[in-house]
């Protein structure tokens, strides 16, 4: 379903597709594990994503990506939860697991990320043989 969800055509054959199938994936679950509430849950996934957008989509260092999510996570700026006059949605201890989170699975593997997202890379060939 997250393949859907993320619309995505060729996870089994697209290394970067399916990089971001196992970290949105992971991501989720580890929310689910958190007792996060729907609303929190989908907050987070929309962290996720914000963070990787930004790294993607708008080549962002890993010092400007790391404060835009403090931004974010701080109600400073435009987000969804602020439209929704929700700045509180996660509690202090929250917020710390979801930052050491993003440090964890994203942030201490930011050129990774970034080699994957921007690198050139030849396509293999596979043949029957």
């Amino acid at each position: 379903k997250m393949e859907e969800f993320l619309n995505l055509t060729q996870p089994e054959t697209s290394l970067k597709e399916a990089i971001l199938l196992d970290y949105y994936t992971a991501g989720f679950w580890w929310a689910k594990e958190m007792n996060f509430s729907l609303i929190q849950l989908s907050e987070f996934m929309d962290l996720i994503n914000f963070a990787l957008e930004n790294l993607s989509n708008k080549h962002m260092t890993l010092g400007n990506n790391l404060k835009e999510l403090e931004r974010a996570m701080s109600g400073i700026g435009k987000t969804d939860s602020e439209e929704r006059g929700d700045t509180n949605l996660f509690s202090i201890e929250q917020a710390k697991a979801i930052i050491d989170y993003l440090v964890i699975s994203l942030f201490k593997h930011y050129k990774e990320y970034e080699y994957l997202f921007h690198s050139r890379r030849e396509e293999p060939v596979i043949s029957n043989e």
